[in-house]
């Protein structure tokens, strides 16, 4: 389920940040940098929204913006850039990321 940042969800098109990962043994720090990147990824003009999936030290973050400058400005974000060297250097054995335009979306049922 996406947790969208506002009440309704936005109008494509609008732009998929997806960050796949395989978590390596050493995870120090990686759970701080979670919470505390949740937190200031809101404050970014143009952020949407995000979802997460984890399984196994597998998983899953896709972030949605408003468009590829909203993308770049979380990118070029201090701690936002700490967060990625760390990531590379520990907490990762495996990752990639895509960027992609989202043309249209369709939702069905509740949940709750």
């Amino acid at each position: 389920m996406i947790n969208w940042h506002s009440t309704t969800p936005p109008q494509p098109p609008f732009i998929a940040s997806i960050f796949n990962y395989y978590l390596s043994d050493n995870l120090e720090g990686y759970i701080e940098y979670d919470e505390l990147t949740l937190e200031l990824v809101k404050q970014i003009p143009g952020y949407l929204g995000y979802e997460s999936f984890k399984h196994d030290n597998r998983g899953s973050f896709i972030s949605y913006w408003k468009d590829r400058n909203a993308v770049k400005a979380w990118a070029q974000h201090p701690i936002h850039m700490e967060a990625k060297k760390l990531g590379k250097s520990s907490w990762y054995k495996y990752y990639h990321s895509i960027i992609a335009e989202v043309n249209s979306i369709h939702m069905h049922g509740l949940v709750g």
